[in-house]
């Protein structure tokens, strides 16, 4: 199985275990966003060639770049947030070949407290993630739900243990 389909599976099913009612309004509204969002003439999907190239060496322990986001969101848009991030994680994942994982988390005994773990090939994946339409629309839809963002640098400690996990899965 392919890496990048078991990784979109993995999430696919973590997703459903996160799943939240989907609401025609929340669809629209998204919809209208992606239509006012200003982008670049040319869209994420037409730079296929240039995704290729943030792929063109296999991630290694050295190039993958890892974070954790760790974010408070106004409990009053707590619902409406959690539709936008799924949304965008799941088109991350899809379509970029440079994200290798966009895990979104919640804690359970305060859920408004968000946990993201982003994997990226590299630096220049991260880069073109930040430049995509899913992201924009992500990240301008949701400005005033946030209360606090902070983005945390993190080094994989072993990443054979994460080739481990998809050969097991495999």
């Amino acid at each position: 199985m392919n890496k990048r389909i078991f990784l979109y599976w993995i999430l696919s099913i973590v997703f459903a275990m996160l799943s939240f009612s989907v609401h025609a309004t929340d669809f629209q509204q998204q919809m209208t966003l992606k239509r006012n969002v200003q982008l670049k003439n040319m869209s994420f999907m037409d730079r296929g060639e240039e995704q290729g190239e943030l792929l063109s060496n296999p991630p290694s322990g050295d190039s993958l770049m890892v974070r954790i986001a760790e974010i408070e969101i106004d409990p009053v848009y707590l619902n409406e947030y959690k539709e936008i991030l799924k949304t965008e994680a799941a088109a991350s994942i899809k379509l970029e070949p440079g994200v290798i994982a966009i895990l979104p988390m919640f804690q359970q005994e305060k859920p408004n407290q968000v946990r993201i773990l982003e994997v990226y090939a590299n630096k220049a994946a991260y880069q073109a993630h930040l430049q995509s339409p899913h992201f924009l629309i992500y990240k301008t839809s949701t400005l005033k739900m946030v209360k606090s963002l902070q983005l945390i640098q993190m080094t994989a400690l072993d990443i054979e243990i994460l080739k481990s996990v998809l050969k097991k899965l495999d």
